[in-house]
């Protein structure tokens, strides 16, 4: 057993605690405090983005309900190692934030392609030309919605004209290479993104987090909300708590990497799905983005392991006593899934896996740790053994990743119920919408 895994698991539990966090928080908050600052916020905004789009119409929303002070950048996109498959993440992000904005009745629509170069210039030149604080929140906005609607007057409709400024080449260049170099040197590379004394949240799948904080910080301005509205903007979806009789439920096919810590939260959740509307999950397990050859960057694989924490507090999921399954340790345990598949414990093997190596530091490269594993999930260790021998597992994750691909996808965790595919744990409402459409349509159009 190397050092490093015997260190892991001890740093990592106190790396991701939400002791941790909270101190954090509370020190920032001190040093706000003493300092007499205001509460100020970094907005990093992504033009080409549908997510940001997204976030630059709930910016007026946002400021009005909370005493901040926005500090608006614009930037590019993310460089590739961040973005290892750029075509499919720019088509999919379309599609998804129209997901996002039906499910949050907001207003975008997939216009099937990306704005023109020159539409994008003209944005990118209006907004750094329009850089205070309440200008850009009241005016990114309507700009970005005409973008994505391509209008030709991207001006179109908005009020205040002479409030729009154009600015140079030499601006632009100035501005988003200082605002890339500042989102690089705080730590992360997505647009879209807030940042808050020193704490990253992804538009607006991730604002509640940051509304919370707010709020905690009685950072609400007084009577900004109304009786009976949400006490979020954009409240997490709960998950479904009760059974729901479902005639013929279709499939879930479930994409998945055991060493993805967002894989790791969403698979408890995903079966219990699968048992209240007695769905079938099927495990489509790949191999992990490094070991297909593809980078992750080191404040990307820091960004989704400290998000990962924050999304499976909320939930009540245990994550943060981590040991890495890169590896052996993943070849080892993904050579076991068609063993338990067919004593028929593949789900109560994957959750053992995960609970194991994301919760509780259990190094599955070695005989101890995966035996540990793999007999509470009710697999007979003669036989695991002998199953680690077949390698006809490397087959069928190729299959499941070249079929993630044909959807569209990319990363994990993603699903798919009948035509709908859908990537992320924080989309589980959609998995759970497609379900229920799906078989409230096929109820209809039974004779």
């Amino acid at each position: 057993m190397s050092l490093k895994t015997l260190l892991l698991p001890i740093i990592s539990r106190r790396l991701f605690s939400r002791e941790r966090l909270l101190h954090k928080r509370a020190k920032a908050e001190q040093k706000r405090v003493k300092a007499q600052a205001p509460h100020q916020l970094h907005y990093f905004h992504q033009v080409d983005d549908p997510y940001s789009a997204l976030v630059a119409g709930v910016l007026p929303a946002l400021l009005a309900r909370y005493h901040i002070e926005l500090i608006p950048h614009v930037v590019s996109a993310p460089p590739d190692a961040a973005a290892p498959e750029r075509d499919k993440l720019v088509a999919y992000s379309r599609v998804d934030a129209e997901l996002l904005a039906r499910h949050h009745s907001l207003s975008f629509r997939d216009p099937g392609r990306q704005p023109s170069a020159t539409a994008l210039a003209e944005a990118t030149a209006l907004l750094v030309g329009t850089l205070d604080p309440q200008r850009f929140a009241a005016l990114a906005g309507p700009l970005m919605a005409n973008l994505w609607q391509l209008k030709l007057d991207l001006r179109d409709g908005i009020a205040q004209p002479q409030a729009w400024v154009m600015a140079s080449a030499a601006a632009i260049d100035a501005h988003v290479q200082y605002s890339d170099q500042l989102r690089a040197a705080l730590g992360h590379y997505l647009g879209g993104m807030f940042l808050y004394a020193g704490e990253w949240y992804w538009g607006i799948d991730r604002l509640y987090h940051l509304e919370q904080r707010l709020q905690d910080l009685g950072a609400q301005k007084q009577g900004a909300q109304k009786p009976g509205v949400s006490d979020l903007l954009f409240a997490p979806a709960p998950d479904l708590q009760a059974d729901v009789a479902l005639p013929s439920p279709p499939d879930i096919d479930f994409y998945f990497s055991f060493r993805s810590p967002y894989s790791a939260i969403v698979a408890p959740r995903i079966f219990a799905l699968g048992r209240r509307t007695g769905a079938k999950v099927n495990l489509r397990f790949v191999l992990p983005m490094v070991m297909r050859g593809l980078p992750v960057p080191a404040n990307k694989r820091q960004y989704i392991s400290h998000d990962t924490a924050r999304e499976a507090f909320v939930r009540g999921i245990p994550f943060g006593c981590l040991n890495d399954p890169v590896g052996r340790p993943t070849e080892r345990g993904l050579a076991l899934i068609p063993y338990a598949e067919r004593i028929g414990q593949g789900e109560a093997y994957v959750l053992s896996f995960m609970r194991g190596v994301w919760a509780e530091g259990i190094d599955a490269g070695s005989d101890k740790g995966l035996r540990q594993i793999a007999e509470r999930a009710g697999l007979n260790w003669a036989d695991a053994q002998q199953a680690l021998r077949d390698e006809t597992w490397r087959q069928t994750a190729e299959r499941n990743r070249a079929e993630m691909f044909g959807l569209g996808l990319w990363g994990v965790p993603s699903f798919r119920v009948g035509t709908q595919a859908t990537w992320g744990q924080d989309r589980l409402w959609a998995v759970q919408d497609a379900l229920l459409k799906t078989t409230l349509n096929t109820v209809e159009t039974l004779p």
